[in-house]
């Protein structure tokens, strides 16, 4: 679904402030069960979607809960949320009017979960080679999660839009998603 992978050391500067890293981590999980319980509220017809995004969001609402455990367990306090402009930055492709606008928002949560998939396979791969197993095999259980996320909304795209139509506007959006990715720095962050 990507069309471009994250330079491997990406790693050791999201690894350096971990008490940022996690927050931001938290916090995207809260924003990933927002967008698909908005996506249920905004598309309500849709009873198969409906229970395939409430499921998803309560998942996403899971995730909160572990990363919010895994603050505590270190002694942190989970820090405010800050502007995501990865999101930002995909969200503003999204063309306006229907249904290509429903199709476009489940194709950039599509992008989204799928780098973050990416971002947890490398936290989960570094923090191994540092022999921290702890994180990383609570960060190999959220990888996978967020695959079948991407998956999930690329599926409900398909359902939208045909097939042939979202490949086509899928390739389109993951080229700009690279170039969004390319033209942010480094920081303790997922995306």
């Amino acid at each position: 679904m990507l069309t471009s992978s994250t330079h491997p050391r990406w790693f050791d500067v999201a690894a350096a402030d971990l008490h940022r890293l996690l927050s931001d981590h938290l916090h995207c999980e809260r924003k990933a069960a927002e967008n698909a319980l908005a996506l249920v509220r905004r598309y309500p017809i849709q009873d198969e979607a409906a229970l395939i995004l409430g499921r998803l969001a309560h998942e996403e609402t899971s995730h909160i809960i572990q990363v919010a455990e895994l603050l505590a367990a270190r002694g942190l306090a989970p820090r405010a949320d800050t502007a995501n402009h990865y999101a930002r930055g995909l969200m503003a492709l999204a063309r306006p009017r229907e249904p290509d606008h429903k199709v476009d928002l489940l194709l950039v949560a599509a992008l989204i979960e799928a780098r973050s998939h990416e971002r947890l396979t490398l936290l989960e791969r570094g923090f191994a080679a540092r022999g921290e197993e702890r994180l990383a095999a609570f960060y190999r259980a959220l990888a996978n999660a967020e695959d079948r996320h991407a998956e999930i909304y690329r599926e409900l795209a398909e359902k939208a839009g045909g097939v042939d139509a979202v490949a086509d506007r899928l390739c389109e959006l993951a080229m700009h998603e690279a170039e969004i990715l390319a033209a942010l720095p480094f920081v303790s962050r997922v995306h």
